[in-house]
């Protein structure tokens, strides 16, 4: 009677092999959203279409070919057209490519903005000059030529220092670069805005850049 409960005992001990480990094959962008298309629409302005007609072939091929993200142009409602494909890789590539036609609708030139695409850490930021300090006339037309500087080599210099890239258009700046280094543009911008004379900045920048390096 003992020998017969130990081994029910023993027998009721010995677990069954668990069962293998299930492996998932990744889901593809197409299959996260539902094999929902999705979509991004971009207005083009006025100033910009005759460059984006220009540019089309340049815009167009990295984003359909390498992103797999099909882009049209209405020219009805004057909009660039942007969705999923079945064979889209990553969902993040449709905010991608919309950033990237963005920069170049700002003004940033193909190899500049095209960076967007390829980089993670990159972003474009934007302001007016009346968010700095309210100007008019003269004062305003002033503060935009020391932001420039003679032959736009302030901008230049600011621009090499900081590893960005600035667009001007009339009151209001663009700038792109990584969030750091849009941070120290945008001070040196600021405070050649607020009437310091270029020098000043200059060394300044050498200062904060040199930091940034270390």
């Amino acid at each position: 009677m003992a020998e017969s409960t130990k081994m029910e005992v023993e027998t009721a001990t010995v677990t069954a092999p668990l069962p293998p480990k299930p492996t998932f094959v990744p889901l593809t962008a197409h299959e996260m959203s539902d094999g929902k298309v999705q979509f991004r629409k971009l207005s083009v302005p006025p100033n910009r279409y005759s460059p984006l007609k220009k540019a089309w072939l340049d815009i167009y091929t990295p984003i359909y070919d390498q992103m797999k993200i099909d882009i049209r142009m209405n020219l009805k409602s004057r909009k660039v057209e942007l969705k999923t494909r079945a064979d889209t890789p990553d969902i993040s590539n449709l905010q991608r490519s919309a950033d990237f036609v963005q920069a170049f609708m700002l003004g940033f030139d193909i190899p500049d903005a095209i960076s967007l695409l390829r980089i993670d850490e990159l972003y474009v930021e934007s302001f007016e000059i009346k968010d700095v300090k309210t100007l008019k006339g003269e004062h305003l037309s002033r503060a935009i030529g020391r932001l420039s500087g003679k032959g736009g080599k302030t901008k230049f210099a600011i621009e090499n220092s900081t590893k960005t890239r600035i667009v001007i258009a009339d009151t209001r700046i663009h700038i792109l670069g990584a969030f750091s280094n849009i941070k120290v543009a945008r001070s040196s911008l600021c405070s050649l805005i607020m009437g310091s004379p270029a020098g000043k900045v200059y060394s300044k920048l050498r200062s904060v850049t040199a930091r940034l390096n270390e």
